[in-house]
């Protein structure tokens, strides 16, 4: 499948976003780092917001393929089976996908300062929260709309962490087992 130029120009700016911050982002380093002409990213997107705003939605439907990548291999049926996705995953954001995740990352904290960007982060959270929620309650979960959070907000704090802080030995296996079991297992009854 052929990328378009938008899309170009939007993968670009995720790339200095998630290597250089939010403080980067500029249309002239967004052309350079999708080795487009100057003024190639200003004619599509003619302000610093309109193009935050197109890099959140890229973001969204980058991240929302890696997780149907994800799900498509593995449907999990049990706590453990969701605690090894979850563990892929965050290889993944930590590693691979490192730039778009910081990417993801520098604009929530963006929001802070920005209101009207949140809107469109809960929006394209949203998504994210009904894949989770749907994973908790394949897994065994009697109360995924509880559970999700918990597990997911733990796993975001992983993720951040090792981003923030890389460890060459990562392995959030142990962790994540621990708590996806202890909440899910927490409802059967015994």
């Amino acid at each position: 499948m052929s990328v378009t130029r938008r899309e170009r120009l939007l993968d670009a700016a995720i790339e200095v976003i998630g290597t250089g911050g939010i403080r980067a982002l500029t249309h002239r380093a967004v052309d350079a780092a999708a080795g487009l002409p100057a003024g190639s990213a200003s004619n599509l997107y003619r302000t610093r917001d309109a193009l935050i705003d197109g890099v959140v939605e890229r973001f969204a439907e980058r991240e929302r393929s890696n997780w149907e990548q994800i799900a498509s291999g593995v449907l999990p049926t049990g706590p453990e089976e969701l605690a090894e996705v979850l563990t892929l995953a965050a290889r993944l954001s930590t590693g691979p996908q490192r730039a778009l995740t910081l990417s993801r990352y520098a604009i929530l904290l963006e929001s802070a300062i920005r209101p009207e960007l949140r809107a469109q982060l809960l929006a394209t959270g949203a998504r994210v929260n009904a894949w989770a929620t749907n994973w908790v309650r394949g897994s065994g979960s009697a109360d995924p709309a509880r559970d999700a959070p918990i597990i997911m907000n733990h796993w975001t704090g992983i993720v951040l962490h090792q981003l923030a802080m890389p460890d060459p030995a990562f392995d959030p296996s142990g962790q994540i087992r621990v708590l996806v079991t202890a909440v899910i297992r927490a409802e059967v009854p015994q």
